[in-house]
Order: C-alpha cells, then structure tokens, then sequence
C-alpha cells in the first residue's frame, strides 16, 4: 500500500499566547503548522484531501470547539480532532467522545503527550486518505481496464487519466492483442463524453465497398441493396466518441471523405446531398506506422495528422514481465468465477514457461491461456521449456539469480525478513526481484511441505 504522508496541523485557539507556544513546540518535532485564532475561518482550510489533523480549543468566542468539530465533519467526516480544554469540563469531554473526537485534553497540557497524540492521529489520516484513494480507483474505469503494476502501465494509466479531459483526437499505438479497445474505452469513460455513445468499427473487418456505408449512412435507394435509408457511424457517435481500429487498412478514397468530415465537422450520407453536424472525438488504433505507410502511397499524411493530435503507446506483454502473473491469476480467477470452477494455483514450472512465453498475442493471448488453465486444458507438464532451448547469458543470470532466492526463500520457511538478511537485500529489492522471477512465498511452501 502506498503511504500518503501527512505532517500537518490546523491549530484553533483564540489564546495567542497558547497558539505561539504550542506551533513552535510543534514545528521544532518537525509539524507542519497552521494557527487561527479565528475558528470560523477553519472551514476555509479544511478540505477532503486535508493531509492533517484538527487541534482545537473548546471554549472560544463565536462557537465552541465541539460545534467546530461537527461543522468540519460535515465536510470531512473523520478528520481526527484534538480538543483541549482548561475547564475540567468531564460531561463535555464525555459528549465530545461520543460525536467523534479523536482525543481530549485538559490545559495546562504536556506539550509531549500533545506531540504523541498528534503523531497517531496522523498515522490515522494517512490511513484515512489512502483508503479513499483506493476506493476511488476501485471505481475508476482506467484501473479497472488497464490492469499491472509495471512503470510501463502506470505512465500509461497516467496518460489516459490526463487526455481524457481533452477534446482531441487521439492515435492509439499497439500491437495486436495488446488492448488497443480496452485504453479507447477508458479514454472515453474518463471523459465529459462518458454518457454519450462510443461507436467503434474495425476498418479491417469490412471490405472496401462496405467502410464508406458504415461510416457514411446512406440513403435509401443509394446503390444496390440500400433497401432503406441508413445511419453511419460517424453520425451514431455524434455527442461522443468514435473508434476506429485498424485505421490502416482505410482505403484511401474513405480517407479523403474522413478528412473533410472532421475538417467540417459535417457528413453527407452516400447519396444524399444534406448536410449533417458532426460533434464528436475520434479515437484511431494502428498497429503499424501510419507515417512510414504514407511514405508508400497508402495512407494519407494529412489525415494522420488529423488524427494523431495526441499519441498514446502501449507496451507489449514481454515488455512488462512483472505484469504477467498477476495478470494470469486475475483472468483465471475471472474464468473460474464465470464457469464456478474451483482452480490451483500454478505450479513453479508452470510459472516459468509463462514468463518466458514470447506473448505475440500479448494479453489477448494471455487471457485465453488462463481461461483454457481454469478449464483445465492446460497440462502443466507439458508446459515447460525444452531444456535445449538456446539460453542468453541475461537469462542464465537470470536463472541463478531465482534459484538463489528459491532455496533461501525455502530455507528460511518463508520468512522474508531472514531471506532479506541472508541475501543483504531490502525489502522493496526483494519483493520487486520476486516479482519479476515469478517466485511466489506460498506457492513455495506448499511445494516444501507436499517434499517434506
């Protein structure tokens, strides 16, 4: 879990005496701190995402320090807040507890036992503002589609997270299988166009004659065939957004018509001389290099431009092998939970060779072999490598470097933090290089306790 730090104080107090002793007290610990004499002025630093703790005093002139706490938690409800008093007021003191203080204490106070209580209610907040980051993510369409944990994928998640709130036309790198529609979706979910259509059409799916209809409309009567009249595409997506995979395989006259379209904002059906408005964002895929094929003749440099306002890349599988596990553990248990199956977790062999899988198809083909593991059409013996298979010297390093880990790992029962002082590692260098050698802790143990 990520640590959101949080060093800050927002102390109430229309003593100024008492503000001044206790911020420098505060400060010379290291905490950040904010002084008002004025409580009613609190509402105005306080927000959601506030990385610090209330420090209030309870009798003050205006409104108490109890009324503040429950105006505050109207607006940020569990920010931590720390009461004083120099009243001895223990009926107070009981009712602040019960509406939610943090804690209570009695002036003169310990400047120590002050700094104490302030460092675990920070401890609190910090909790508190992760938890909602996560709860947030959870119900992100980007995190929720655009799944690993490699750098790769998180500058991706960045990415889309940023151009989603602009009004651009986006060119979408990737090859095949690799999630192309999956970032196209997410770009148009995170959008302000999230409630509007999102139309897609695969340009190489259709032939030469059918691309201009499908994206045009036509008119009843328009060519053979055309027994009515007909929407495109491009109008169905007007208001959202439009995503056109396999972009190159356009024929060139289409691409001319779509260059005006978006130069115009403005379509004719296929046999129709009206005029129709245009509003919308255009979202291209491409698994080749539009430029270097209009070098050839056969794509269009204009439209390219057009098209590609903004450029998004997405890694291939083999680029990120740290993905590649829990990515294989989350389709197989979204297998499994479709078709209420119960499934093992791969044995370390079986882990190895997918690892080591080229993954051409990328997640694609990586999603189908976790649906056919949960299916139980994967025979994990028959998985692993030919040990004559021809090995670079990354990959012997590579090897060695997991068995060391392996047999520590199992000598030392598990324990990580024995594994980490036998291997003078730290902690994040092991979880990252177990990470990337696919050496899972339980998996091991249970191979240790089933060849005792």
């Amino acid at each position: 879990m990520t640590h959101i730090e949080c060093n800050q104080v927002l102390l109430v107090d229309d003593d100024p005496a008492v503000l001044e002793a206790t911020r420098q007290w505060l400060e010379l610990s290291d905490i950040q701190v904010t002084t008002l004499d004025n409580p009613l002025a609190a509402q105005d630093v306080i927000h959601a995402d506030f990385p610090g703790v209330l420090v209030s005093d309870i009798r003050m002139p205006g409104i108490s320090g109890t009324d503040l706490m429950a105006q505050v938690h109207a607006k940020v409800p569990g920010l931590p807040t720390i009461l004083i008093t120099g009243h001895g007021d223990i009926p107070m003191a009981v009712e602040a507890m019960r509406n939610g203080v943090w804690d209570f204490l009695e002036k003169p106070f310990d400047p120590e036992r002050l700094e104490d209580i302030i460092r675990k209610a920070l401890i609190t907040r910090s909790l508190q503002l992760e938890n909602n980051r996560l709860r947030a993510a959870m119900h992100d369409p980007v995190n929720k589609r655009l799944l690993g944990n490699s750098q790769a994928m998180i500058t991706l998640r960045q990415q889309v997270q940023r151009l989603s709130k602009v009004q651009a036309n986006i060119l979408i790198h990737g090859e095949t299988g690799a999630g192309k529609e999956a970032v196209a979706l997410s770009l148009h979910e995170c959008s302000p166009r999230a409630h509007k259509p999102f139309v897609a059409i695969n340009c190489g799916a259709l032939t030469h004659e059918l691309v201009e209809s499908e994206l045009f409309g036509h008119r009843k009567g328009a060519f053979t065939g055309a027994l009515e009249s007909r929407e495109g595409k491009l109008e169905l997506a007007s208001g959202g957004t439009l995503f056109l995979d396999e972009i190159e395989s356009m024929p060139l006259p289409v691409q001319i018509k779509l260059l005006r379209a978006i130069q115009e904002q403005q379509i004719e059906r296929i046999g129709s001389n009206q005029l129709i408005d245009l509003d919308l964002i255009i979202i291209s895929a491409t698994k080749i290099d539009l430029l270097q094929l209009s070098e050839q003749g056969q794509f269009r440099e204009d439209l390219y431009y057009r098209l590609a306002v903004a450029e998004l890349h997405i890694p291939p599988l083999r680029e990120r092998q740290e993905d590649i596990l829990m990515l294989f553990k989350h389709f197989t248990h979204q297998a499994a939970e479709v078709h209420d199956l119960e499934i093992e977790a791969p044995d370390a062999a079986y882990t190895q060779t997918l690892l080591h899988n080229p993954w051409r198809g990328n997640v694609r083909e990586l999603r189908n072999k976790a649906t056919r593991y949960a299916l139980g059409l994967e025979n994990q013996a028959t998985e692993q490598q030919s040990s004559d298979t021809p090995m670079s010297l990354a990959a012997h390093l590579e090897d060695y470097e997991r068995k060391l880990i392996r047999e520590s790992l199992i000598r030392q029962q598990g324990n990580i933090q024995k594994v980490m002082d036998e291997l003078q590692l730290p902690r994040r260098t092991l979880n990252q290089k177990m990470l990337r050698l696919g050496l899972q802790r339980d998996t091991l143990m249970n191979i240790k306790n089933e060849n005792p």
